[in-house]
Protein backbone atom coordinates (compact mmCIF):
# COMPACT_ATOMS: atom_id res chain seq x y z
CA UNK A 1 0.00 0.00 0.00
CA UNK A 2 1.15 3.19 -1.12
CA UNK A 3 0.51 6.91 0.74
CA UNK A 4 1.38 10.31 -0.52
CA UNK A 5 4.36 11.68 -0.23
CA UNK A 6 4.26 14.44 2.47
CA UNK A 7 7.28 15.84 4.05
CA UNK A 8 8.06 14.51 7.65
CA UNK A 9 7.28 16.84 10.72
CA UNK A 10 10.12 18.49 12.55
CA UNK A 11 11.51 15.65 15.08
CA UNK A 12 13.60 17.05 18.55
CA UNK A 13 16.11 15.20 20.29
CA UNK A 14 17.74 15.40 24.05
CA UNK A 15 20.57 13.52 25.63
CA UNK A 16 20.89 10.01 26.64
CA UNK A 17 19.63 10.06 30.44
CA UNK A 18 22.57 8.62 32.64
CA UNK A 19 25.42 9.79 30.45
CA UNK A 20 28.59 11.10 32.60
CA UNK A 21 28.92 14.80 31.81
CA UNK A 22 32.04 15.66 33.15
CA UNK A 23 33.39 19.73 32.09
CA UNK A 24 31.93 19.74 28.84
CA UNK A 25 33.36 22.36 26.97
CA UNK A 26 31.88 25.47 26.53
CA UNK A 27 29.06 25.40 23.35
CA UNK A 28 28.86 28.13 21.03
CA UNK A 29 26.89 30.60 20.86
CA UNK A 30 26.57 30.86 16.99
CA UNK A 31 26.66 27.96 14.66
CA UNK A 32 27.07 28.14 10.74
CA UNK A 33 25.86 25.00 8.96
CA UNK A 34 27.13 24.69 5.77
CA UNK A 35 25.62 21.89 3.43
CA UNK A 36 27.63 21.17 0.20
CA UNK A 37 25.65 19.57 -2.85
CA UNK A 38 27.06 19.12 -5.91
CA UNK A 39 24.98 21.55 -7.59
CA UNK A 40 24.78 24.26 -4.81
CA UNK A 41 25.97 25.46 -1.38
CA UNK A 42 23.35 25.92 1.28
CA UNK A 43 24.25 28.08 4.65
CA UNK A 44 22.68 28.89 7.66
CA UNK A 45 23.37 29.71 11.08
CA UNK A 46 21.85 30.19 14.22
CA UNK A 47 19.06 32.44 14.97
CA UNK A 48 18.63 33.00 10.89
CA UNK A 49 15.34 31.76 9.06
CA UNK A 50 16.31 31.87 5.57
CA UNK A 51 19.19 30.07 4.16
CA UNK A 52 21.37 31.09 1.54
CA UNK A 53 23.04 29.10 -1.51
CA UNK A 54 25.37 29.74 -4.52
CA UNK A 55 26.04 27.39 -7.30
CA UNK A 56 28.77 25.13 -6.60
CA UNK A 57 29.78 22.77 -9.60
CA UNK A 58 32.38 20.02 -10.62
CA UNK A 59 35.29 22.62 -10.73
CA UNK A 60 34.79 24.42 -7.49
CA UNK A 61 37.85 23.39 -4.91
CA UNK A 62 37.24 24.10 -0.81
CA UNK A 63 38.92 27.29 -1.23
CA UNK A 64 36.74 28.80 -3.37
CA UNK A 65 33.77 27.15 -1.06
CA UNK A 66 35.17 28.72 1.94
CA UNK A 67 35.67 32.38 -0.04
CA UNK A 68 31.77 32.39 -1.33
CA UNK A 69 30.61 31.37 2.28
CA UNK A 70 32.67 33.79 3.88
CA UNK A 71 31.26 36.47 1.58
CA UNK A 72 27.40 35.37 1.40
CA UNK A 73 27.72 34.75 5.43
CA UNK A 74 29.42 38.00 5.83
CA UNK A 75 26.79 39.82 8.01
CA UNK A 76 25.93 37.06 10.07
CA UNK A 77 27.92 36.01 13.50
CA UNK A 78 29.41 32.86 14.06
CA UNK A 79 31.91 30.99 16.21
CA UNK A 80 31.38 27.68 15.21
CA UNK A 81 30.60 25.84 11.87
CA UNK A 82 29.53 22.11 11.05
CA UNK A 83 30.07 21.34 7.60
CA UNK A 84 28.53 19.08 5.64
CA UNK A 85 30.43 17.05 3.32
CA UNK A 86 29.38 14.99 -0.05
CA UNK A 87 31.57 11.92 0.50
CA UNK A 88 33.07 9.59 3.39
CA UNK A 89 34.57 11.11 6.46
CA UNK A 90 36.87 9.73 8.50
CA UNK A 91 38.24 10.86 12.19
CA UNK A 92 36.49 14.40 11.02
CA UNK A 93 38.13 14.51 7.92
CA UNK A 94 37.05 14.19 4.79
CA UNK A 95 38.29 10.58 3.33
CA UNK A 96 38.18 10.79 -0.44
CA UNK A 97 37.58 13.45 -2.83
CA UNK A 98 33.77 14.16 -3.95
CA UNK A 99 32.58 12.71 -7.22
CA UNK A 100 31.17 15.86 -8.26
CA UNK A 101 33.06 18.69 -7.20
CA UNK A 102 36.36 19.60 -7.74
CA UNK A 103 39.44 18.71 -5.90
CA UNK A 104 41.40 19.79 -2.49
CA UNK A 105 38.94 18.79 -0.31
CA UNK A 106 41.43 16.08 1.63
CA UNK A 107 44.42 18.14 2.65
CA UNK A 108 42.43 21.32 3.39
CA UNK A 109 42.60 23.40 6.83
CA UNK A 110 38.96 24.30 7.07
CA UNK A 111 39.39 25.71 10.76
CA UNK A 112 42.44 27.87 9.17
CA UNK A 113 40.30 28.92 6.51
CA UNK A 114 37.36 30.07 8.53
CA UNK A 115 38.78 30.91 11.49
CA UNK A 116 36.73 29.08 14.11
CA UNK A 117 35.99 25.77 15.32
CA UNK A 118 34.99 22.87 12.27
CA UNK A 119 33.24 19.82 12.54
CA UNK A 120 32.75 17.81 9.34
CA UNK A 121 30.08 15.14 8.58
CA UNK A 122 28.91 13.33 5.90
CA UNK A 123 25.78 15.20 4.07
CA UNK A 124 23.68 12.63 4.26
CA UNK A 125 24.28 11.60 7.78
CA UNK A 126 24.00 15.45 8.57
CA UNK A 127 20.23 15.64 6.94
CA UNK A 128 19.68 11.56 9.05
CA UNK A 129 20.19 13.67 12.27
CA UNK A 130 17.97 16.20 11.66
CA UNK A 131 14.97 13.69 10.40
CA UNK A 132 15.65 11.22 13.35
CA UNK A 133 12.87 10.03 15.12
CA UNK A 134 13.88 6.71 16.67
CA UNK A 135 14.04 2.84 15.62
CA UNK A 136 16.44 1.79 13.27
CA UNK A 137 16.04 4.61 10.12
CA UNK A 138 17.56 4.13 6.77
CA UNK A 139 18.13 7.79 5.19
CA UNK A 140 18.88 8.25 0.83
CA UNK A 141 19.12 11.47 -0.17
CA UNK A 142 18.06 11.93 -3.79
CA UNK A 143 20.84 14.55 -5.38
CA UNK A 144 22.53 15.04 -7.76
CA UNK A 145 24.35 11.16 -5.97
CA UNK A 146 22.79 9.32 -3.70
CA UNK A 147 23.58 10.08 0.11
CA UNK A 148 22.86 7.39 2.91
CA UNK A 149 22.71 7.06 6.39
CA UNK A 150 21.56 5.03 9.03
CA UNK A 151 20.65 5.30 12.41
CA UNK A 152 19.45 2.68 14.67
CA UNK A 153 18.45 3.08 18.55
CA UNK A 154 20.28 6.28 18.36
CA UNK A 155 24.02 5.28 17.06
CA UNK A 156 24.77 6.85 13.80
CA UNK A 157 26.07 4.91 10.93
CA UNK A 158 27.54 6.81 7.73
CA UNK A 159 27.26 5.03 5.02
CA UNK A 160 28.51 4.91 1.44
CA UNK A 161 26.40 2.90 -0.72
CA UNK A 162 26.08 5.25 -3.95
CA UNK A 163 29.29 3.64 -5.69
CA UNK A 164 28.16 -0.20 -5.31
CA UNK A 165 26.56 -2.32 -8.09
CA UNK A 166 23.17 -2.39 -9.10
CA UNK A 167 22.40 -3.89 -11.57
CA UNK A 168 23.56 -3.70 -16.22
CA UNK A 169 26.99 -2.77 -14.66
CA UNK A 170 26.04 0.31 -13.27
CA UNK A 171 25.70 1.65 -9.59
CA UNK A 172 23.13 2.47 -7.41
CA UNK A 173 23.67 6.60 -7.60
CA UNK A 174 23.86 6.14 -11.61
CA UNK A 175 20.22 5.03 -11.03
CA UNK A 176 18.84 7.45 -8.67
CA UNK A 177 20.94 10.04 -8.75
CA UNK A 178 20.65 12.57 -11.30
CA UNK A 179 22.31 11.26 -13.81
CA UNK A 180 20.06 8.30 -13.43
CA UNK A 181 16.83 10.56 -13.88
CA UNK A 182 17.70 12.17 -16.81
CA UNK A 183 18.76 8.52 -18.36
CA UNK A 184 15.41 6.89 -17.66
CA UNK A 185 13.01 10.05 -17.41
CA UNK A 186 10.55 10.14 -14.37
CA UNK A 187 8.32 7.37 -14.53
CA UNK A 188 11.49 4.92 -14.96
CA UNK A 189 13.32 6.45 -12.48
CA UNK A 190 10.56 6.37 -9.94
CA UNK A 191 10.48 2.65 -9.73
CA UNK A 192 13.78 2.84 -9.63
CA UNK A 193 14.00 4.79 -6.58
CA UNK A 194 11.19 2.52 -5.19
CA UNK A 195 13.04 -0.64 -5.76
CA UNK A 196 15.98 0.64 -4.18
CA UNK A 197 14.60 1.70 -1.28
CA UNK A 198 12.77 -1.34 -0.64
CA UNK A 199 16.17 -3.65 -1.04
CA UNK A 200 18.08 -1.43 1.08
CA UNK A 201 15.39 -1.61 3.62
CA UNK A 202 15.12 -5.61 3.79
CA UNK A 203 19.09 -5.80 3.27
CA UNK A 204 19.51 -3.11 6.37
CA UNK A 205 16.65 -4.47 8.54
CA UNK A 206 15.53 -0.74 8.72
CA UNK A 207 12.21 0.11 10.53
CA UNK A 208 11.83 3.05 7.88
CA UNK A 209 12.99 4.89 5.36
CA UNK A 210 13.44 8.68 5.18
CA UNK A 211 14.03 9.94 1.23
CA UNK A 212 15.69 13.38 1.25
CA UNK A 213 17.67 15.75 -1.18
CA UNK A 214 16.54 18.08 -3.82
CA UNK A 215 14.77 15.24 -5.92
CA UNK A 216 12.68 13.42 -3.46
CA UNK A 217 9.88 15.72 -4.44
CA UNK A 218 9.76 14.20 -7.33
CA UNK A 219 8.30 11.01 -6.25
CA UNK A 220 4.49 11.22 -6.07
CA UNK A 221 3.94 8.60 -3.82
CA UNK A 222 5.76 6.74 -1.18
CA UNK A 223 5.55 3.10 0.61
CA UNK A 224 3.44 3.08 4.15
CA UNK A 225 6.81 2.53 5.53
CA UNK A 226 8.75 5.34 3.70
CA UNK A 227 8.27 9.30 4.21
CA UNK A 228 9.80 12.42 2.45
CA UNK A 229 12.44 14.42 4.32
CA UNK A 230 12.98 17.80 4.77
CA UNK A 231 15.96 19.73 3.13
CA UNK A 232 15.95 21.83 6.50
CA UNK A 233 16.36 18.93 8.47
CA UNK A 234 20.02 19.13 7.24
CA UNK A 235 20.72 22.29 9.03
CA UNK A 236 19.39 21.11 12.36
CA UNK A 237 21.58 17.68 12.14
CA UNK A 238 24.42 20.59 11.67
CA UNK A 239 23.09 22.56 14.92
CA UNK A 240 22.29 19.31 16.90
CA UNK A 241 26.52 17.64 16.32
CA UNK A 242 27.43 20.72 18.42
CA UNK A 243 24.35 20.77 20.96
CA UNK A 244 24.71 17.13 21.75
CA UNK A 245 28.07 16.56 21.35
CA UNK A 246 28.10 13.71 18.97
CA UNK A 247 31.55 13.47 18.42
CA UNK A 248 32.04 12.71 22.78
CA UNK A 249 29.10 10.68 23.11
CA UNK A 250 28.47 8.19 20.00
CA UNK A 251 25.83 5.79 22.20
CA UNK A 252 22.17 6.28 21.91
CA UNK A 253 22.40 10.24 21.36
CA UNK A 254 19.18 10.97 20.36
CA UNK A 255 15.53 9.29 21.26
CA UNK A 256 12.15 10.33 19.65
CA UNK A 257 9.78 13.39 21.05
CA UNK A 258 6.71 14.03 20.39
CA UNK A 259 7.28 17.66 20.50
CA UNK A 260 7.81 19.71 17.01
CA UNK A 261 9.72 22.48 17.08
CA UNK A 262 10.62 25.27 14.58
CA UNK A 263 13.51 23.70 12.04
CA UNK A 264 16.18 26.22 12.19
CA UNK A 265 16.06 26.29 15.58
CA UNK A 266 15.93 22.53 16.30
CA UNK A 267 16.40 22.20 19.77
CA UNK A 268 18.51 25.90 20.99
CA UNK A 269 17.65 25.22 24.66
CA UNK A 270 18.89 21.49 24.92
CA UNK A 271 21.83 20.71 27.14
CA UNK A 272 23.23 17.82 28.80
CA UNK A 273 21.87 16.69 32.16
CA UNK A 274 24.26 16.93 34.94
Amino acid sequence: MSTQAKPSPKPTIKPKEGSPETNPPALPRKVLVIDIGGTNVKILASGETDPRKFSSGPSMTPRQMVRQVRHLARDWTYDAVVLGYPGAVTNGRPAAEPKNLGSGWTTFDFQKAFGCAVQIVNDAAMQAIGSYEGGRMLFLGLGTGLGSALITDGVLVPMELAHLRYKKGRTYEDYVGQRGLKRLGKKKWRRAVLDVMTSLKHALLADYVVVGGGNAKRLATLPDWARLGNNHNAFIGGFRLWETFWDQRPMCLICPSSAHTQPHAASANVRPSP
